[in-house]
């Protein structure tokens, strides 16, 4: 039976982190360890889930204390410190589950299946829908893409890849992506196993269209090439808030362009990254 350590930092989290706790709870296939770290909330989110840890051994609470400093490093920070208490454990997967999603409960045993049918998946997870109003929507459907939100890697895969990196300007689970593939690994989502996101993407951090603009700046810091974002850009304009979201992400990108802001990522990663693009603006263009 495949062993599996998941990682939740959390901030702030007390109106959600309920939710996961049940779905981990509810498994048919329990992680070795589901530690949550607790990264300086001033809410109820530690007491939450130290009442469950309280209850179920496999479940570790974490407080950890917070800087003044507030940028997206924090989450890679939080996950590192959560990767130390797994030290002494025997698992063969890890990942990180955010601490404001729910899923069915043999979410885990299928997400594990798929690794065990494919031995070069190094990177997978189930489909995001998010919250809008009182539905669930989902505007990401390509398939050699996983959320931040449930990244699942095989462990020899995170440890070759040198796991998250802390990027100021966010994107940790892209630049993830970017080196799983580098590296050989394939990265699958599963368009099956749905995971409900509760609160609407990037209100945590702000309003909708600061939001978009953050994105273009993170995107221009992993080393996008400025033709393959401007489609991208294109390609998602249905994408909430309609038009404008795309928009103010286009000016996002182009603001650190114009002020020649640094690529948080490596050469040799940035290199491959475009060239990945080429090949995809190749594709879309019909030509081989």
């Amino acid at each position: 039976m495949p062993t599996y350590v998941i990682i939740t930092p959390a901030h702030n989290e007390a109106d959600f982190i309920g939710k996961t706790a049940l779905s981990m709870i509810s498994q048919t296939l329990r992680p070795v360890k589901w530690i949550v770290v607790n990264d300086g909330s001033t809410d109820q989110t530690g007491g939450i889930i130290q009442g469950y840890a309280n209850r179920y051994d496999f479940i570790q609470l974490i407080n950890l204390k917070r800087d003044a400093e507030r940028n997206f490093a924090r989450k890679a920070i939080a996950f590192k410190r959560g990767m130390e208490e797994t030290r002494d454990l025997v698992f063969e997967y890890i990942g990180n589950v955010d601490a404001d999603i729910s899923f069915e409960p043999q979410y885990f045993e299928n997400i594990l299946k798929e690794f065990s049918t494919d031995p070069d998946l190094g990177l997978g997870g189930g489909i995001v829908y998010t919250k809008y109003d009182k539905d669930f929507k989902t505007y990401d459907t390509t398939l050699d893409s996983v959320g931040g939100k449930v990244q699942l890697f095989r462990r020899k895969c995170f440890e070759e890849i040198g796991g998250y990196l802390p990027l100021k300007h966010g994107g940790i689970d892209a630049a993830a992506e970017i080196m799983t593939r580098m590296n050989g690994w394939m990265v699958r989502k599963s368009l099956t196993n749905k995971v409900l996101e509760h609160r609407r993407t990037g209100f945590a951090h702000g309003r909708p269209l600061m939001t978009s603009l953050r994105d273009g700046r993170k995107f221009h810091s992993l080393g996008y090439g400025a033709l393959f974002y401007l489609l991208r850009c294109i390609y998602r304009i249905g994408d909430y808030p309609v038009v404008v979201g795309s928009g103010a992400a286009l000016a996002g990108f182009i603001w650190s362009m114009i002020r020649h802001e640094p690529i948080a990522l490596p050469q040799d990663v940035v290199d491959y990254l475009r060239a990945e693009q080429r090949i995809k603006l190749r594709q879309a263009l019909g030509f081989s």
